[in-house]
């Protein structure tokens, strides 16, 4: 189990428990991200063919960024999932979106699971969520993930994302949507987000 002094946040979901998040790092993390990003069920995460050298330098090229970084997710005190930060308006959406002050980027991965748990990758985002609206500065959340990737769609939705446009990006035509604090907080009061 990670120390808590180690963590960069954490909340308790109502029915699942400590979630948490701990810097990632890509040399000891990149053996655990290799098996979870080539997953079939990872087909959007786009690493498909990555051995876990590339995934290591992958996250090390994020890490020695200063508008990119990755995080850990851990449910219970074990790696659940992976969560990365960007500035869109510096990386990823550079030139398709009009970025305002106060923007952040956000993907999340959740581990594949033999059983999976009803409300898992709900939980996981409205960590994801919660955490990056724990930063004040942070007044809105974007993200851009593959228009075909209905699951994602739906909990983006969930958690108060609101499509923008669809976009044409280098590696796939993706649904930009936005969420502001109030959004999120309407959806979590809501209950649609726990």
């Amino acid at each position: 189990m990670i120390s808590p002094v180690s963590l960069a946040f954490s909340r308790t979901d109502s029915r699942l428990g400590e979630f948490a998040l701990r810097p990632l790092d890509p040399e000891a993390d990149a053996e655990l991200l290799h098996g979870w990003v080539t997953h079939p069920k990872a087909a959007f995460w786009m690493m498909q063919d990555a051995d876990a050298a590339q995934v290591a330098d992958e996250y090390r090229k994020i890490a020695e960024s200063p508008y990119h970084d990755a995080f850990l997710g851990l449910a219970d005190g074990r790696p659940a999932f992976l969560a990365e930060r960007y500035d869109p308006a510096r990386v990823e959406l550079v030139g398709l979106y009009e970025p305002r002050e106060g923007d952040v980027g956000m993907h999340f991965l959740c581990a594949p699971a033999d059983t999976p748990v009803h409300g898992f990758t709900l939980a996981v985002i409205s960590t994801v969520m919660a955490w990056l609206f724990d930063d004040p500065a942070v007044r809105r959340v974007v993200v851009e993930p593959d228009v075909r990737n209905s699951a994602v769609h739906a909990l983006n939705a969930a958690v108060g994302f609101e499509p923008v446009a669809t976009i044409a990006k280098p590696e796939k035509d993706a649904l930009l949507s936005v969420c502001t604090r109030d959004q999120f907080e309407a959806a979590m009061s809501r209950g649609t987000a726990q």
